[in-house]
């Protein structure tokens, strides 16, 4: 295997989470115990020092058609109307006929908020049936992988160009970056948005890997992938959502604004710290471990004390838990959803049912959250249910979070 980034064979293992099914593909009933099982590894470049997945799951299986959808979450589709409107008053104040592209624009959400402002939106989306839920709700989405080869079939150029949670998954990851630059207007601002390594290790939130994640940016890595395609990251800051997300923002090279101070600290940290070493993640793989046997032991106890045990959401990443935990139905009854989409279906690997949140018909004793990302909202929103004596245990605690 070569490096994603930058080309270099020097690869060193530092995580293996054994083989597990593709975590977005939630089964029906007859699907359960025939699907693959795929290697789920990170390797670190000694020379770009990227995070990176040894093994490629082909883009067409993962993205052709899942069922994520973006705007089910309250705190989700809030953060991207702040996006959006930072990017319209910081860079764009004033201007006419403005006009966005959103890569892997899901159902819409992020699109439809630029949309509030006046910008022409277009979306470009892999999955088919979240294009179509999107063009239905009115906005224009290209059901299309995104590369160099989709240029034509979208327009441009785009003043904006955004990426919420998308630049780390792609298979083409050159073709993509480089279909950006040519798409971007010459004084335009390309928004990635992506989630931050440093948080996941802080955050011992090792579920975010996973299949469909390829890479695992900080932000001197990334950095290094854009310059090689004539781009650079001129500012970013880090935002709660996901447990940690890095909003960055591109341009093209040499182009009009100046690195700011916190960027430039935020590089300097990275450096200083060690963060991008290897050293860094083989401890992590360690704390991995621990992890394990803590939450086993929380989960054997609870059992032994004759509690039911719900999850709580069935976000992919609560696969990669329960694959490498190997819990099953003997610890954990069902995973109760507020996503349709993954109505009367089955978790890949371990086959616990999906349950609709509002279908119900008893209560757990404990609530295993395996949407931790959103703590702070299912708190708010379950206030009832903790008042009369249901547990929500939180398997990841996001440092901020931390009591």
């Amino acid at each position: 295997m070569i490096c994603r980034v930058c080309d270099s064979t020097h690869l060193e293992p530092v995580i293996d989470l054994g083989d597990q099914p593709w975590c977005n593909h939630f089964l029906k009933k007859a699907e359960c115990g025939k699907e693959p099982f795929y290697p789920l590894r990170v390797v670190h470049c000694a020379e770009c020092q990227t995070a990176q997945l040894d093994y490629t799951v082909k883009k067409e299986i993962m993205f052709s058609d899942h069922t994520y959808l973006s705007g089910v979450t309250k705190s989700l589709s809030e953060h991207f109307r702040n996006v959006a409107r930072e990017v319209d008053a910081r860079f764009f104040a004033g201007e006419e006929k403005k006009t966005v592209l959103d890569i892997g624009s899901n159902d819409g959400t992020q699109l439809k908020h630029f949309q509030e402002l006046g910008w022409r939106g277009q979306g470009i989306e892999s999955s088919k049936t979240t294009a179509r839920i999107a063009a239905d709700a009115g906005v224009p989405t290209l059901n299309k992988f995104f590369n160099e080869d989709a240029i034509g079939d979208l327009g441009g150029p785009f003043q904006a160009i955004n990426a919420a949670g998308v630049f780390f998954h792609l298979e083409e990851l050159h073709s993509a970056t480089e279909a950006v630059r040519r798409l971007l207007a010459p004084d335009g601002v390309f928004i990635v948005q992506f989630l931050s390594m440093r948080c996941i290790v802080e955050n011992g939130a090792f579920d975010q890997i996973y299949h469909e994640h390829l890479l695992y940016y900080n932000l001197r890595p990334i950095s290094r992938l854009l310059e090689r395609h004539g781009l650079e990251l001129f500012d970013a800051y880090l935002s709660p959502i996901h447990g940690g997300s890095m909003i960055a923002f591109v341009q093209h090279k040499n182009g009009p604004r100046q690195a700011s101070d916190r960027f430039l600290s935020q590089l300097a940290e990275e450096d200083a710290t060690g963060i991008n070493s290897a050293s860094t993640y083989h401890r992590f793989a360690e704390r991995i471990r621990q992890m394990k046997e803590a939450n086993l032991d929380f989960l054997g106890q609870r059992k032994k004390e004759g509690k039911c045990i719900y999850g709580f959401g069935a976000p992919v990443k609560g696969n990669t838990l329960l694959n490498y935990f190997g819990i099953g139905t003997e610890t954990i009854d069902c995973l109760v959803e507020r996503n349709v989409l993954r109505k009367g279906l089955f978790s890949p690997g371990r086959h616990i049912p999906v349950v609709m949140e509002d279908e119900l018909k008893t209560l757990p004793d404990v609530y295993y959250v395996f949407a931790w990302n959103f703590r702070d909202e299912i708190l708010h929103r379950n206030q009832n249910l903790i008042q009369s004596g249901v547990e929500f245990h939180f398997p990841v605690t996001p440092k901020a979070n931390q009591r």
